[in-house]
């Protein structure tokens, strides 16, 4: 038996097909994976460690591994390498050569009833979501569930004026779909540095989150907090939507806020001030502000179509702890809202505890107003699923 060459003990064989080695990776990287660090943070690092494979290569490999992870908890009896080929199945959409190699007596052209119908089995939403009995109102559990099989899209939204110029260069180049004024969705993983020659005409924004804006209404002159800012998606939107507004944001993460610092730099959003705050703690020293944005720390649970990963290794005790932290959070940061002002609360999770719980406590223990809540569900477009409200203080 020959061995071209050998890395980290997955070696290429000489009488094996690309498509068993394929397998053979992708079985190594799923055992070895305990869900500490991003699927795509492990991937990177194993194949840093073995740079014999190519890019096709890894590409594949990659998908394979996506694939598994995308069943959830549904068949998690099987072999690995044999839930490895059924979510092939599943998420594939046109014929597929490795599937064609292991199993040529299925159709991956067919519809998934059509998929499941032929292996004689039945999709089960409460075995491959676990948390289903969680999940907020109007969510379609059978619909939700099914949705972790593809990938969703990747969203830009314009920024102020720039759509016709983003529009031009897409235009016969490359796949796209215009959605309402200002957001265009594309194929994940499509290098948008690579097609647009600057930065500042677009953020790369989930439809959803994207949608949350909607809500804003600031005014010209008015002191806004995104009090959980992170990177600063949200504050961009609230500056496009109103750029005369006085921005304060705010993170507990130094390292996050010198992120925000340099997106807000590459956008030319230069009206605002930003400071490392823990919002857990009660003894805050801030003014009011006629609008604070509550974008909570969550479970992330909306998002998990783009990570699928995360529900294989999570934890349904987080879920509580999550709520907990929302609710520390909403009580400290309620007092700072202006009479007549607008708290907007959002999550990306879609568990009742994180979304409509914790609307409830803003209107029972922070004395708001909740004017409109409710599921942004992206679950049927490609998108991530979120939560938002709006809540008033008198």
């Amino acid at each position: 038996m020959k061995i071209i060459k050998k890395e980290a003990s997955i070696p290429i064989f000489a009488h094996m097909t690309r498509w068993e080695n394929y397998i053979i990776a992708a079985e190594k990287i799923i055992t070895g994976y305990n869900g500490s660090l991003p699927l795509h943070h492990y991937l990177k690092t194993f194949f840093k460690a073995h740079p014999h494979m190519g890019s096709r290569d890894r590409r594949r490999i990659q998908q394979l591994v996506y694939h598994y992870f995308r069943l959830g908890h549904w068949q998690r009896a099987l072999p690995v390498k044999e839930r490895i080929l059924l979510g092939t199945l599943l998420c594939e959409q046109a014929p597929d050569e490795l599937l064609s190699f292991f199993k040529p007596e299925w159709d991956t052209g067919a519809s998934f009833d059509d998929k499941l119908a032929f292996l004689k089995l039945l999709w089960n939403a409460a075995e491959a979501f676990p948390f289903a009995s969680h999940l907020s109102t109007g969510i379609d559990p059978e619909k939700f569930t099914r949705s972790f099989l593809q990938q969703p899209k990747l969203f830009l939204r314009a920024r102020p004026g720039k759509l016709p110029a983003i529009l031009r260069l897409l235009e016969g180049n490359y796949n796209y779909e215009q959605i309402g004024a200002n957001t265009i969705a594309l194929p994940n993983g499509t290098k948008t540095e690579l097609i647009f020659p600057d930065k500042s005409w677009y953020e790369i924004q989930d439809l959803s989150s994207q949608e949350t804006g909607l809500r804003f209404h600031p005014k010209a002159g008015e002191h806004w907090w995104d009090c959980c800012a992170a990177s600063g998606g949200k504050s961009i939107l609230l500056h496009d939507l109103q750029p005369a507004v006085n921005l304060f944001a705010s993170d507990v993460r130094a390292s996050i806020l010198e992120n925000l610092r340099k997106r807000f730099a590459e956008a030319g959003l230069k009206n605002y001030t930003s400071k490392v705050l823990d919002l857990t703690a009660p003894s805050l020293k801030l003014p009011q502000f006629s609008g604070i944005i509550l974008d909570a720390p969550c479970s992330g649970s909306g998002t998990w179509g783009r990570t699928p990963e995360s529900s294989t290794f999570f934890k349904e005790a987080q879920i509580g702890e999550y709520a907990a932290l929302q609710k520390k959070i909403a009580r400290n940061v309620a007092p700072f809202l202006a009479p007549g002002g607008t708290l907007i609360y959002i999550t990306c999770s879609v568990f009742k505890e994180e979304n409509e719980d914790a609307v409830a406590f803003l209107e029972k223990e922070c004395g708001l107003k909740i004017e409109e809540s409710g599921i942004i569900s992206g679950y049927e477009r490609n998108a991530d699923t979120m939560f938002v409200a709006v809540a008033k203080k008198s």
